[in-house]
């Protein structure tokens, strides 16, 4: 038995084809049908308006109504009635009186005889139109009284034409109708054609199932991944964005079909998402999110078609890095009292070796009395072991540096932070005094770092949640009034080198304290020589407070450090 033939699946185009070919069809032999009838109603209505135009005529002849009062009416009414009949191409002209007797007819052994249809409404005044069939075969009639001059009806004219001539002359119509139906056919035809091949010109030569299924994969594709996807047009306007990235970027759900510039995006996000800003894994900060984006341009057949644009959120990660840097500096800073201490042993060793043993008694209870002040003093003020490492660290970063790291006689931090709180404190703080000892390593040596620390109470400061205050003040060359706000922008740096992710750290500041709803600022440098740049940083212990809370949080800690302690 022989396998049945595979079936043959007509394409896109060839079922559209077909389909405005039928129905194409289907309305233009409407319209014919429709065009015919009207037409041969038409010819109707003209032929009996003709009849009964010439039956008027006749009617209206004095010589009609005078020639029924001779002694013999046909005598005198035939010969005019034959006449008007050649002159007018009517099939018969027949006058009779009321009784139904003709006076005149086209076939004169007709005359004398009564006629074939009754008089009707004509006997009794009335014109009447209408098809009845009499000698002549079936025909379209118009009857019409004969008055005399005292207005009596003394006759009626009856005036047809045959329905085969008005037949015959429909017919000739219709070669015309459907030649006209035809070439609409025929045109309309080449029309779906074209639009056929527009149409799948425009889908790419897709077939319907092909479509469905890139459709399903896309859609299958957008909200499977934790990615965010943002596809805009070559026009500007979204065209697609999916679940993740509309959280990432806080975009609103109705936002597929609006342009980037009336979405509120960071001005940073927008130059990345538009292509004014080129290159791969650009770093962008989004409310309290740090995103990694990545822009595709899209070009069909040679023409820019847009772009897609993926983002990774690595807000956590940046947090564990920030965490990773500050262990990092903690332990440099071990490093660093490591080989102090070793050095310090070697001198010690030196000394006892050459016999000088007072003298190494002394050098031994100096270097005691120092270490156990510095470690004393931050231990006694910061009650956060993390907060004091790092900040016990960073005085030993500077000291390396060729700087000294004092400790504000105002700082106070009299109790464990929570875990959230004292990872972004140690961010703050890290980043503020790393800023401060490159600001300081760039004026020359001999430099200085003031570091404040203090925790402002809800209760005894008029807050409504306790304040993270610190402040960072240096003896760098400060920042310019005009750059106090450009340089909490990501990029931004003052750094000569420029390579790896420079200017990221006080963004960072600025975001991790306003996801907090805090604050952070600098204060350009003063009438003191001595003084560079001033950073505060606040940080609400309580997460994000009211606007009106945030205005107040700014008093208390803004009068909350003296002078420098140094």
């Amino acid at each position: 038995m022989a396998p049945p033939s595979p079936r043959v699946r007509l394409s896109l185009t060839g079922y559209l084809f077909i389909g405005y070919a039928l129905l194409l069809t289907l309305a233009l032999a409407a319209t014919g049908a429709l065009w015919f009838a009207h037409h041969d109603r038409e010819m109707e209505r003209q032929y009996t308006e003709r009849v009964l135009a010439i039956a008027r005529s006749v009617a209206h002849m004095p010589q009609i109504a005078e020639g029924f009062g001779a002694p013999d009416p046909a005598a005198v009414i035939n010969p005019i009635a034959v006449r008007v009949t050649e002159a007018t191409g009517a099939e018969y002209i027949v006058v009779a009186d009321p009784e139904g007797i003709r006076h005149s007819h086209v076939d004169p052994r007709l005359v004398g005889l009564r006629v074939s249809t009754p008089p009707g409404p004509a006997a009794r005044g009335e014109e009447w139109t209408g098809v009845q069939t009499g000698t002549q075969g079936r025909t379209v009639r118009a009857k019409v009284p004969v008055r005399s001059d005292e207005g009596e009806v003394v006759g009626y004219v009856s005036v047809g034409i045959l329905v085969s001539d008005m037949e015959t002359e429909a017919a000739a119509a219709f070669p015309l109708i459907l030649g006209a139906t035809g070439g609409a056919l025929l045109l309309g035809a080449g029309g779906a054609w074209a639009l056929s091949r527009r149409l799948r010109a425009k889908t790419h030569g897709l077939e319907p199932a092909e479509i469905t299924t890139l459709l399903e994969g896309r859609e299958a594709l957008l909200y499977a991944v934790r990615e965010g996807v943002l596809a805009v047009d070559a026009a500007g306007r979204v065209a697609l964005v999916n679940r993740p990235a509309r959280e990432m970027l806080g975009l609103p759900e109705d936002c597929e079909g609006a342009r980037l510039d009336e979405l509120g995006l960071p001005d940073r996000v927008l130059d990345v998402v538009s292509g004014a800003d080129t290159g791969e894994d650009r770093i962008v900060l989004s409310g309290a999110r740090i995103l990694v984006c990545n822009r595709m341009p899209v070009r069909i057949r040679g023409a820019d078609a847009g772009a897609v644009v993926t983002l990774r959120d690595r807000t956590e990660l940046d947090r564990l890095t920030g965490e990773l840097d500050g262990a990092r500096t903690a332990t440099k800073g071990l490093r660093a009292q490591t080989h102090e201490f070793a050095n310090r042993l070697h001198t010690l060793a030196g000394m006892l070796e050459l016999g000088a043993h007072e003298e190494a008694k002394a050098y031994l209870e100096d270097v005691s009395t120092a270490h156990a002040r510095t470690s004393g003093d931050i231990s006694a003020r910061i009650a956060d072991p993390a907060v004091a490492a790092i900040t016990l660290a960073k005085s030993a970063q500077a000291a390396e540096r060729g700087a000294e790291l004092y400790i504000s006689p105002m700082t106070l931090v009299p109790e464990r932070m929570d875990a959230v709180l004292r990872s972004d404190t140690v961010l703050v703080l890290g980043n503020l005094v790393d800023n401060a000892l490159d600001s300081v390593a760039a004026a020359g040596p001999g430099g200085w770092v003031e570091l404040l620390v203090r925790v402002h109470p809800r209760h005894g400061d008029g807050l409504p949640h306790d304040l993270v205050e610190v402040r960072v003040t240096d003896s760098g060359r400060g920042v310019a009034a005009e750059l106090a706000e450009e340089i909490f922008e990501y990029g931004f740096t003052t750094k000569a080198s420029r390579d790896g992710e420079r200017g990221l750290g006080l963004a960072l500041v600025r975001q991790v304290c306003e996801s907090r709803g805090g604050s952070v600022r600098v204060q350009p440098p003063g009438d003191d020589a001595e003084e560079g740049a001033v950073f505060m940083a606040y940080l609400p212990a309580g997460g994000g407070p009211e606007p009106g809370e945030r205005a107040a949080a700014g008093g208390p800690a803004g009068e909350a450090s003296g002078g420098n302690g140094r």
